[in-house]
């Protein structure tokens, strides 16, 4: 695999897919060799190619490899879902300051069937997301140019804002930005079929998305950037 062009192999796609039936320790750790291999290092090849291209679009969000790469284990100490692991590897480039908190960055995962990738601001914090929907009523023109920009739409879809059916705490209903402020979560995504991983091609794919991203990403990190910025003045 060249270095230039970091992709997947068709094991990795046939790891997942064993994985997805056999989500067990047993399975797993007979077969980690090949997790390690086929998977845990392109997945990094892959982010530090997406780093380098990142400087020029996106330079907040540059991340080391092995801490923008998510864990293949899953937290299940209060699950009743107790497979050990992941179906699928995800990287998450957050928003530097914003690494411990939910602030706006971009996202890639593969699985068996599709890989994601999407960019926005998916968990935000209680304080987060009244920050951002005060960003949002005030400059809510600019948000709806950015989303309907063409390449956005040629390239991205909007995600599930996991909408309220009311307006949020402090807002009126006859906000001229209501249906944005609705939004508990704001972002882009498009899911396309995990061939696309075995290609050498898919760091283009990755990046054209992230790139026409990259200005909704800057516009909601806006209000948590400025606020994590501020400092006492005694």
């Amino acid at each position: 695999m060249a270095a230039s062009t970091p992709h997947y192999s068709v094991q990795a796609l046939k790891f997942f897919r064993g994985l997805k039936r056999h989500n067990d320790r047993e399975w797993f750790n007979a077969r980690k060799d090949v997790y390690e291999r086929e998977i845990k290092a392109p997945t990094i090849a892959l982010a530090i190619a997406i780093n380098e291209a990142m400087l020029r679009f996106a330079p907040e969000n540059v991340r080391p490899p092995q801490k923008a790469m998510m864990r293949i284990y899953r937290d299940i100490r209060f699950s009743s879902d107790k497979r050990p692991y992941k179906i699928h590897q995800s990287i998450w480039w957050a928003r530097e300051g914003l690494e411990k908190t939910s602030g706006g960055g971009f996202y890639f995962d593969l699985g068996a069937e599709q890989i994601t990738i999407a960019a926005g601001v998916f968990m935000p914090e209680r304080e987060q997301l009244l920050a951002i929907r005060r960003h949002i009523e005030q400059h809510h023109e600019e948000m709806r140019r950015i989303l309907t920009q063409k390449k956005i739409r040629s390239l991205m879809g909007e995600t599930d804002g996991h909408k309220l059916t009311r307006p949020p705490k402090g807002f009126v209903p006859d906000s001229p930005a209501i249906d944005l402020l609705l939004n508990r979560q704001w972002g882009l995504i498009a899911k396309l079929p995990a061939d696309i991983a075995t290609k050498p091609t898919l760091l283009r794919e990755i990046l054209k998305r992230f790139e026409v991203s990259a200005s909704l990403v800057a516009f909601l990190n806006a209000p948590l950037a400025a606020k994590k910025q501020r400092k006492p003045l005694f």
